[in-house]
């Protein structure tokens, strides 16, 4: 059965590239500030929302913004319009100008970048996505709501698509542009005391499984129900790739120099006394397992070639072999510490296997199989240390199979001593802009038995 049929489409009415220059262009030549920098961003997205085995929201929304950011030596400020108008684009220009002069100085001002070299590709942009109508995606979560039913179950979730435009420009000289397209299809099926969860994103709306998906999360709810009480403790852990992907992108996130170097993170390294002496970039603080890295042109992404402050958003190592290659260094701070800066670690991508999750699954003697964390937060930062639950659909692993489903748990985990017990890992799915592996863990602590469903 095919969830989706195609249509032929044409291009949404979204700023062109020339368009979208030629108004940063604009503002630029009527600027006044001593520099200027401008932003834009235009997007068409619609959302279907579902509950109880029924539509119950239909939304669409077009959106455009221009920032205008002045600069006096180093004071700037800045200054947002959401109308195209000359009269509305000229008032923002104005404003930004008049708070600039009297801002403070900025103690950590960067001057503008020169023109940047950015790779020489077009970011994932699907017609058939950009221009799926609320009646094609209405029949989509028809035919969703309708194998709940069959089983059941109550299904609820979301279906949305989003084509968007980001450009950029300075008085130096720096331009970009780019289009893109997304695509995020997420389901939660309950049935008695049992639930799961699914969740998939990519560029393109034929992309995303959503039949397999559903029949998935609908099998794993009814698998769930009544599920046994288990004590607390340090297991073996089998992490889905949906839940892993909510646990890896916090390790990504603090891998920021500036907290490094200042003693304020895991990758702080310390005298005895506890006095920051640099960072631990180059050591093997892994397992040999984990690969990560920023890859925007990886095949399940496409996304853009450029950051919102002009930097490149190209490949870069962040974690090979296990030992982390480098750090997060924005402008400032690499200014400082004569490095070259290197925008966001985002999107995430952690290399895969060939394995599959029953792979993974197989070769646990005993352990816990995880769907979902959920609710995670810091315990403490300096460590990493974080609290979260399980959610929708935690299984008991016995001799290599499922062998009955859990209450949740939560648990009280140090990150990096995860990554450093990972044993084995799976084939990769896309999570919003993550792209992760699902992940046998040799040991994870759980803290206690939690009401969570």
């Amino acid at each position: 059965m095919s969830i989706l049929q195609s249509e032929t489409a044409s291009v949404p009415t979204l700023l062109s590239e020339d368009e979208a220059i030629s108004l940063i262009e604009s503002v630029i030549k009527q600027s006044e500030a001593e520099e200027v920098f401008v932003s834009l961003s235009s997007s068409e997205s619609s959302l279907s929302r579902f509950s109880e085995n029924q539509i119950s929201q239909n939304i669409g929304k077009n959106r455009f913004s221009l920032t205008v950011t002045s600069y006096f030596g180093q004071r700037s400020a800045s200054a947002s319009t959401t109308e195209l108008s000359s009269d509305a684009i000229a008032q923002t220009i104005r404003r930004s100008q008049d708070l600039a002069r009297i801002a403070p100085e900025d103690p950590e001002w960067v001057p503008l970048l020169e023109p940047q070299t950015y790779e020489k590709r077009s970011p994932a942009f699907d017609l058939e996505t950009a221009n799926l109508s609320p009646l094609e995606r209405g029949e989509i979560v028809k035919q969703v709501c309708s194998l709940c039913r069959q089983a059941k179950a109550n299904g609820s979730g979301t279906l949305s698509t989003e084509a968007s435009v980001r450009a950029i420009g300075n008085s130096l000289g720096l331009r970009a542009y780019n289009r893109t397209t997304e695509a995020d299809f997420s389901v939660t099926a309950r049935l008695n005391n049992g639930s799961s969860w699914g969740n998939r994103t990519a560029f393109a709306i034929a992309q995303l499984p959503i039949e397999d998906i559903t029949e998935q999360v609908i099998q794993r709810a009814i698998a769930s129900c009544n599920p046994r009480e288990i004590q607390p403790g340090v297991y073996p852990v089998v992490f889905d790739a949906a839940a892993f992907s909510g646990l890896l992108p916090w390790v990504i996130w603090n891998l920021d120099a500036r907290a490094a170097d200042e003693g304020r993170s895991f990758m702080s390294r310390t005298d005895e006394a506890g006095h920051p002496i640099g960072n631990r970039v180059g050591e093997a603080m892994f397992s040999p397992l984990v690969q990560v890295q920023r890859h925007p042109a990886h095949p399940l992404l496409q996304s853009g070639t450029f950051f919102d402050d002009g930097l490149s958003n190209g490949y870069l190592e962040i974690v090979k072999d296990g030992i982390p290659q480098t750090l997060a260094y924005n402008r400032y701070w690499a200014q400082e510490k004569g490095k070259q800066p290197t925008g966001s670690m985002s999107p995430i991508v952690m290399t895969g296997s060939e394995q599959s999750l029953s792979d993974l699954i197989s070769q646990t003697e005993r352990g816990i199989l995880v769907s979902r964390s959920w609710y995670v937060r810091y315990v403490n930062p300096r460590t990493l240390e974080v609290t979260g639950m399980t959610r929708d659909g935690t299984f008991w692993i016995e001799n290599g199979q499922i062998a009955y489903p859990i209450k949740n748990l939560r648990f009280n985990q140090c990150l990096p001593d995860m990554l450093r017990d990972i044993e084995a890992i799976s084939s990769v799915q896309r999570f919003d802009n993550t792209v992760v592996p699902g992940v046998k863990v040799k040991a994870f602590n759980f803290s206690s038995v939690t009401d969570s469903v």
